[in-house]
């Protein structure tokens, strides 16, 4: 895919979404951090379930440490995976207290030492809380990038690259939320929404039209 075709995929992207966002709920980037933490192998909407009571119990690391580990894990039982994401928040509180002064560090490095915080977590952190022009990688942006030609890679590192140097500028700091969204709703990995695709025309999938089509006579 050339560059030309990349930038019209992004200017059509924007013009359907303007103002793209994280579906997760937050109001500080410590909350973000948390509400991500829990999104792995979770739906955005069973982690904003289960944070809107939370957060108004607590929503600050001093506030998670005072109400324990085990406090933590009654509001966040309905999610899969919740005793070894509670351990790893609790201990992320204690490490933001003790080395950030209570505070999400705006760096990598510092949030990939956090439990529970890889490479990804950190570029939606770094991206989504601090604005800076990140691209976050996932199950949703890695099928996109592959199936429209916009970034193939063998892996989710390599799609993050190839990303990060095909994204033109001005798009780059969105382009995280336009991917996720895109394949999230319109670009679904069973049954793709070819027919109703802002991009199909620009998209490279070879089996595109089938889909197109199939669609078309359903309706």
């Amino acid at each position: 895919m050339n560059k030309d075709k990349r930038a019209q995929i992004f200017s059509l992207l924007r013009q359907h979404n303007p103002a793209p966002t994280t579906e997760l709920r937050y109001t500080s980037p410590f909350e973000l951090l948390v509400s991500v933490v829990l999104s792995a192998q979770a739906t955005d909407v069973s982690v904003n379930k289960a944070t809107e009571t939370l957060f108004e119990v607590a929503n600050t690391p001093e506030q998670f440490i005072e109400l324990g580990v085990v406090g933590l894990k009654r509001y966040i039982r309905s999610i899969g995976l919740y005793n070894t994401k509670a351990e790893n928040i609790f201990k992320t509180c204690h490490i933001l207290v003790r080395e950030h002064a209570g505070e999400v560090p705006a760096d990598r490095e510092a949030l990939e030492q956090l439990p529970g915080v890889g490479r990804k977590t950190a570029n939606v952190i770094l991206n989504t809380a601090f604005g800076q022009p990140t691209i976050a990688v996932d199950t949703h942006i890695f099928r996109v990038s592959n199936r429209t030609g916009l970034a193939p890679g063998k892996n989710v590192l390599e799609v993050e690259q190839r990303l990060l140097k095909f994204v033109p500028e001005e798009y780059k700091k969105d382009a995280h939320h336009w991917l996720i969204l895109h394949g999230r709703y319109t670009c679904t990995a069973r049954k793709p929404k070819c027919g109703g695709c802002v991009i199909y025309e620009l998209c490279e999938w070879g089996e595109k039209k089938t889909f197109r089509d199939m669609q078309q006579a359903q309706t």
